[in-house]
């Protein structure tokens, strides 16, 4: 295909994608992929109580603050006022964008018992009246609450489904955008069973109890030309509005870095290849109770504060002040972290929500904090609210969310005695980087702490088992001993220790005693051959003194001969004539 025809047919399909209006709504025009289909109508259904007017209210309000489109509000069910006071609650001030334009207000009142058919029905009279507030702030957005006050008094299907057209057609004629609230019928989505077939988009809510622990969830069940998530998705309503976390689409694409983390005790460190966690790990610590798990994760937020960096702990067992005044007596003061606002704590029983809104909060508190090491203590809490399964689940979505966000997380785990320690009760140690395992050593009447790391990934780590000391400075690593098939700690170490010591100094005392031995033994031998060198020097001496004697005698009978020679005036080497002649020349 040529070049050219490639570039038109990019640009027809650009052209023929869904326009959108964003919500504004964090987390949902993640879901819808952009936000709501622009110039169409959207229907929100749900049960009493689920939220769909403030969800509207909030597509209203956020249109009219964020993107400058002004929009119109008709309420069937509450008038100007009861609405203002009660999306306040949620931080709009809805007086403000009425006075600014921004925002129109119009109740209807419809009362069943008051109304006289007198003829067809029709919404010619809403369509006026809905097009003067349009035009009266330029709307883009246009919200109505309920559906079903619209049409309390008209039982006819027909002339309903008629209607409903009618009026989502003229919504679309104007080209606003549009979000019509409708109430959850028996079996069906609305309680006419006619609105989600003639709307764009389809938005359900759901605030459900299951064991007491109650749960809002967010479903897109139609979104006509737009791909969108289909999953159930939770939803918070606080003071700042709606929250949606689109849990069950994260994916595995976070970063991995290399950078490294120091964990607080140099010990461990040294334990880990001698740097400390990966950066946006995942770490569980796990043990039985009063192992340490807390203690340890004291020691990580503490050196992260020190570096100026913020963490977040959210704790479940513990208050804010009970931790930090339990940190104080080993040696370490959360205290004034807390008033610079490096550390946060986010304190509260599992059962105070369901699971999917434990996800929800953390997010909200991830993005308004924006810590970058968060821990979760202990993780353990959640099976009170929900099967292992379920808490599975949540944690996996939690820790895809916490890498993601390059955050460096450590959860605690408790194990019960008895039980394999090597496992949780929550079954996550899959998703985890860094696994350490606390445990209780018994030997000899004694129970001490043994720490050990099962797995690190991606570092070089250590096998070996440490004494595991909580001390008034922090902890304190120490080697234990092995040997003998044993491993001793605590008192027994100690005794193992004194003993060991006995023998090296009785070893090192016979080593000296061999040493002062041998030296004894020496000195002897030295003095042997002094005694026999001075022998052999006084019989060298002797024998020396003789040769010189003969030596000196032979040197004066030479001499002598010479005198004799010379008195006879005769060579003193030679002893008399050769020819046998005597001196006078005779024969």
């Amino acid at each position: 295909m040529p070049e050219k025809t490639k570039s038109d047919a990019k640009k027809r399909v650009r052209t023929s994608l869904l326009s959108k209006v964003p919500t504004g709504i964090q987390g949902l025009d993640e879901i819808t992929q952009g936000g709501l289909p622009k110039g169409r109508p959207t229907l929100v259904c749900g049960s009493a109580g689920c939220g769909k007017t403030l969800l509207a209210m909030e597509f209203l309000v956020r249109g009219a603050v964020q993107f400058n489109e002004p929009g119109v509000f008709i309420a069937f069910e509450e008038n100007a006022e009861e609405l203002t006071n009660n999306v306040a609650s949620l931080g709009f001030d809805l007086e403000d964008l009425v006075k600014k334009k921004k925002i129109v207000v119009d109740y209807v009142y419809i009362e069943r018992s008051e109304i006289e058919e007198t003829g067809e029905y029709d919404l010619e009279g809403l369509f006026i009246r809905l097009d003067h507030a349009i035009k009266s702030v330029g709307a883009k957005r246009v919200v109505i609450d309920t559906i079903e006050a619209l049409f309390s008094g008209l039982p006819n299907h027909n002339i309903l489904r008629a209607e409903l057209r009618r009026l989502f057609r003229w919504l679309k004629e104007k080209g606003v955008t549009a979000v019509i609230t409708g109430e959850k019928g028996e079996g069906t989505l609305t309680r006419h069973g006619l609105e989600e077939y003639v709307a764009d988009c389809v938005i359900m809510l759901d605030h459900r109890v299951t064991e007491q622990i109650s749960t809002r969830r967010l479903r897109v069940v139609k979104y006509r030309g737009s791909l969108h998530g289909t999953n159930e998705y939770p939803f918070l309503i606080d003071e700042t509005g709606f929250s949606v976390l689109p849990i069950t689409s994260v994916g595995l694409n976070h970063k991995a870095t290399e950078e490294r983390v120091p964990s607080g005790i140099p010990r461990l460190d040294a334990m880990l290849s001698g740097k400390g966690y990966y950066r946006g790990s995942s770490i569980l610590v796990s043990g039985t109770a009063g192992t340490g798990k807390t203690t340890i994760a004291v020691h990580l937020i503490n050196e992260a504060c020190r570096r100026g960096e913020r963490c977040l702990y959210m704790a479940s067992e513990e208050s804010a002040n009970q931790i930090i005044r339990n940190a104080r007596s080993i040696g370490i003061d959360l205290a004034p972290w807390v008033k610079k606002g490096l550390l946060h704590f986010n304190v509260a029983r599992p059962t105070y929500s369901g699971l999917e809104m434990h996800l929800v909060t953390v997010n909200k508190l991830v993005k308004e904090f924006r810590p970058t090491v968060a821990v979760i203590d202990p993780i353990t809490g959640l099976t009170n609210i929900g099967s292992v399964e379920e808490v599975k689940a949540m944690l996996m979505r939690l820790i895809d969310m916490l890498k993601n966000s390059g955050i460096t997380a450590l959860c605690t785990s408790l194990t019960h005695g008895g039980e394999n320690l090597e496992q949780t009760e929550v079954a996550v140690t899959s998703l985890m980087d860094t696994w350490l395992l606390v445990r209780d050593i018994e030997y000899n009447g004694e129970r001490t702490r043994g720490l050990y790391v099962l797995k690190s990934r991606g570092m070089a780590h250590s096998n070996q088992i440490r004494e595991f000391l909580i001390t008034d400075k922090g902890i304190d690593l120490t080697d234990v001993y092995i040997g003998r098939g044993m491993v001793l700690t605590g008192a027994a170490r100690k005794r193992q220790e004194m003993k060991e010591d006995a023998e090296a100094a009785a070893r090192k005392e016979e080593l000296e005693r061999v040493k002062r031995e041998l030296e004894r033994k020496r000195l002897l031998m030295e003095a042997k051959i002094n005694e026999i060198r001075a022998q052999y020097e006084s019989a060298e001496e002797e024998l020396l003194a003789g040769v010189k004697a003969h030596e000196l005698m032979e040197k004066a009978l030479t001499f002598d001969r010479g005198v004799i020679a010379g008195m006879r005036k005769a060579d003193a080497s030679k002893q008399g004539p050769k020819d046998g002649r005597d001196s006078g020349g005779k024969r």
